[in-house]
């Protein structure tokens, strides 16, 4: 049975047994039975790669920090993370530009802060490539990637079912996260998205 180690667009951490392209770091979440016990032990949520420089750890290992992990970078971005300082450092200075922020500690409390606004609708011509949104009037409520014009539906394993993207929706990625897309942060988007000629792949 797959551990509860992934996370959804809309932040939730589920068990799904599909491999994520990269990883996440809100603190410890999990007990000594590697179940998951919160959402998050602290502001920072980190999006890291899956290698670097060769470390090797044991996933939910006792008092270390939990291994999340997510389909894309989009997915990351949605669920209100950023990229890590130290492995994903390139990223990490792009984002910081974008968002307008000066440094980490500034930038966690400005993302921790749009994590807990309250979501907006908006015109889905008004918003840049990378954000998810969800539209209600959609049964199902499918969380969907906003990707060159179509809506892709989300699942742990790819990309599936684009529509056009037209009309309103609710925006799922937080606010200042929006902000840094629209002014040009190359977010990491899964082939399934598209395939590699259109997607930018891991």
């Amino acid at each position: 049975m797959p551990l509860r180690n992934r996370v959804t667009p809309d932040g939730r951490i589920i068990a799904a047994a599909a491999r994520g392209t990269m990883m996440g770091n809100r603190g410890i979440l999990h007990d000594e039975h590697r179940r998951i016990v919160r959402t998050h032990k602290n502001i920072a949520w980190l999006i890291c790669r899956l290698e670097f420089n060769g470390r090797r750890r044991a996933v939910m290992s006792p008092g270390t920090y939990t291994e999340l992990f997510f389909l894309d970078e989009a997915v990351a971005l949605a669920a209100g993370h950023r990229p890590c300082a130290e492995c994903r450092r390139d990223c990490y200075r792009a984002f910081l530009d974008a968002a307008g922020a000066a440094r980490a500690g500034e930038l966690d409390r400005l993302l921790d802060r749009s994590r807990r606004a309250p979501r907006v609708n908006a015109a889905l011509d008004s918003l840049p490539d990378g954000v998810f949104v969800v539209q209600h009037e959609d049964r199902h409520d499918e969380l969907r990637l906003l990707w060159r014009g179509d809506l892709h539906r989300w699942t742990p394993a790819g990309y599936g079912d684009p529509v056009a993207a037209t009309g309103t929706a609710e925006v799922i990625t937080p606010e200042l996260t929006v902000t840094a897309l629209r002014h040009g942060y190359p977010v990491q988007v899964h082939p399934s998205a598209g395939g590699a000629d259109v997607a930018v792949t891991i």
